[in-house]
């Protein structure tokens, strides 16, 4: 029997309920991954700042990559390791850099990750936030060259992925976000960078911002306590890229995972306009999509409205208990769930 292989979408920037903040869809995608024999998912989703969980069965896939590979014009090709290229960005000042420098001395002496050259970006990147009439987050990149040539240094050097650390204003507004509620101001600015490198160089691509934390620390939610952990943001982005798959176009090798090979989408109910999602609706067969109730968001794109085909669940446990159903070949309206 053919492994059985689940997409989890949760979009950044949209105010996700589970999944906006800092690694809290985390235990979903654990609970998938044991469910599973592949899960596919963003960084978005395992990103937990100084906090990751490994999962051999998981592959960590940046968003415009998983949109090219969703439309079937990238395959994605499992890794053992790669060696992860770090640009900083040169807004940085020099003691938050050494913060930086620290995480990725630790991640090679403690981890035993091949962290590659590192390079500091020939001008501050020029980063600024903002937000969508919806209320999704948005933002600038004001020197996307600067960014690309560290990159493509970074990959003449032999770096097999890049993670890149921008620096970010130390005045930003995260009153909402830190209480466990509203838009993750960074997030639209970081798939920005990221969609950058992936669009342009086809190689695994994660951001880690750079800012000031507190200097008196203060009660926050459970879901943004991740980001209060520790000084930087970068472990988790380590973690992940280290076992990244690489993006390969046609022709497909045995060892490629294609997207004809996704058997379900689980994604927030008000979030069914991603191109991605919209080219695995168009297959011919198109694959089971669960549409997650719980997980509003400030989206409001339902598939009843793009006539995609899909069954509705309350809650992320009961999407786990639909996947059991469908991989077990169980047809869904016999244990009371309608397509």
């Amino acid at each position: 029997m053919k492994p059985y292989t689940t997409l989890l979408l949760i979009p950044t920037g949209i105010g996700a309920r589970i999944g906006g903040f800092a690694g809290d869809a985390l235990p979903i995608a654990r609970t998938l991954a044991a469910t599973v024999d592949c899960l596919i998912t963003h960084p978005n989703v395992l990103n937990g700042a100084s906090l990751f969980w490994p999962m051999q069965n998981v592959l960590y896939v940046e968003g415009y990559g998983l949109d090219q590979f969703c439309a079937g014009r990238w395959h994605l090709r499992p890794v053992r390791q790669n060696q992860v290229g770090v640009v900083l960005d040169a807004g940085i000042p020099a003691d938050l850099q050494q913060r930086h420098l620290h995480v990725i001395q630790a991640a090679q002496a403690t981890l035993g990750l091949d962290i590659g050259p590192w390079r500091i970006t020939s001008q501050p990147l020029g980063l600024s936030l903002g937000h969508s009439p919806s209320g999704a987050s948005q933002g600038s990149l004001a020197h996307p060259d600067v960014l690309l040539a560290a990159a493509k240094a970074l990959l003449s050097a032999g770096a097999e992925a890049i993670a890149v650390v921008a620096r970010f204003p130390d005045d930003l507004d995260f009153s909402q976000y830190e209480q466990g509620i509203g838009v993750d101001p960074l997030a639209g600015v970081e798939a920005i960078v990221s969609h950058l490198v992936v669009r342009q160089l086809q190689i695994p691509c994660a951001h880690a911002p750079a800012f000031y934390g507190e200097a008196d620390p203060k009660p926050v939610h459970p879901r943004a306590a991740a980001e209060e952990v520790g000084f930087t943001f970068l472990p988790s982005v380590l973690a992940g890229l280290s076992y990244a798959p690489q993006f390969v176009p046609h022709p497909a090798q045995p060892v490629d995972i294609q997207s004809e090979q996704v058997d379900s989408v689980i994604a927030p109910a008000t979030a069914f306009g991603g191109p991605g999602l919209l080219h695995l609706a168009s297959r011919a067969k198109p694959p089971l999509f669960i549409a997650v109730r719980e997980n509003t968001t400030v989206m409001q794109v339902h598939p009843r409205q793009l006539g995609i085909p899909y069954v509705e669940v309350n809650s992320y446990l009961e999407a786990v208990g639909a996947i059991v159903a469908h991989k077990a070949g169980v047809a869904l309206p016999s244990v009371g769930l309608e397509r």
